[in-house]
């Protein structure tokens, strides 16, 4: 079992609900007794980890095309769908649909309770995307997916990469695409804050975190130099800690400071909070999954 690092003490009041500007001392981020466990092993790339509204985990075997359901109850691990548009990252609208970024035909997609499937976004300006990689919904339900390259083995000969940025698309409630990032050389995970104001986005390339001000419209503004390091997946918790995936689980707090780096047996993808009461951090690192209990929580 490796080493884990809990960081210093936090002075934000974390309640059920996002808070900021509030302050008292609270716990670590995690006890120093709690250790990271493996939740299930034998995939072959693990990514997209999503908190359904009950609390279940649904995540992505991508090179395997399959989705797969954690159940906090039992630690039992299920399968939800075995052909998935080859899915990445995901995440839970309002009406319980899950979205994904399935690349397999360039798609951003959505799955509703029994599996079927609607596209959502596939093509800008006339030609198809690149291959969208990871998502989140703001609270209009307006969607901010991140388009990289990569090239995949499943794609049919003479596939090409047809769009002259990498970039950041925003569609909008009613379904228009925009694209609202075009600066960076491969952005890759994102995560917005619940109020939604805050949108932090990866470069994963260029090994740098920014974050924006989000607009009425979707437009970003205020471009802001978050945090020294790429990441795949993202996520946030309830005292506003930006949660980032590369060598290791690797915690920011809203000023931008580093608060804590968490060790994974494997290299971690993603990550998300869930369980019943979301506060179970959620990590997938290629072969396995694993979990850790918290003492902070996810937002909803």
């Amino acid at each position: 079992m490796k080493k884990l690092h809990a960081g210093k003490k936090i002075l934000t009041i974390c309640f059920t609900f996002f808070v900021f500007g509030a302050h008292s001392q609270v716990p670590l981020l995690y006890n120093k007794n709690e250790h990271i466990t493996k939740a299930g092993s034998g995939y072959k790339f693990t990514e997209g980890p999503a908190v359904a509204p009950d609390g279940r985990i649904f995540f992505t075997d991508q090179p395997n095309d399959k989705i797969y359901i954690w159940n906090e109850k039992g630690n039992k691990i299920n399968i939800f769908l075995n052909a998935c548009e080859r899915s990445n990252g995901t995440y839970f609208d309002k009406k319980g649909n899950l979205l994904a970024c399935a690349d397999l035909h360039n798609c951003l997609v959505a799955f509703d309770p029994d599996g079927e499937m609607k596209i959502l976004a596939q093509n800008f300006g006339g030609q198809h995307l690149n291959g969208p990689n990871d998502l989140w919904i703001a609270p209009n339900q307006g969607i901010y997916f991140t388009d990289p390259y990569y090239q995949r083995d499943y794609w049919e000969p003479g596939h090409q990469e047809l769009q002259d940025k990498r970039a950041v698309y925003y569609r909008s409630p009613e379904g228009k695409v925009t694209r609202v990032i075009s600066d960076y050389k491969q952005p890759n995970g994102l995560i917005g804050t619940p109020d939604g104001k805050t949108l932090y986005v990866s470069d994963i390339n260029d090994g740098k975190i920014w974050k924006y001000d989000i607009q009425p419209d979707g437009s970003l503004t205020s471009k802001t130099f978050f945090a020294p390091e790429g990441s795949d997946g993202m996520t946030i918790d309830c005292l506003g800690n930006v949660y980032l995936t590369n060598k290791v689980v690797s915690v920011f707090n809203p000023e931008g400071k580093n608060i804590a780096r968490i060790e994974v047996p494997e290299q971690p993808s993603n990550v998300c909070f869930g369980g019943k009461k979301r506060n179970i951090l959620f990590i997938t690192a290629r072969t396995s999954v694993y979990m850790l209990k918290m003492n902070v929580r996810g937002v909803k």
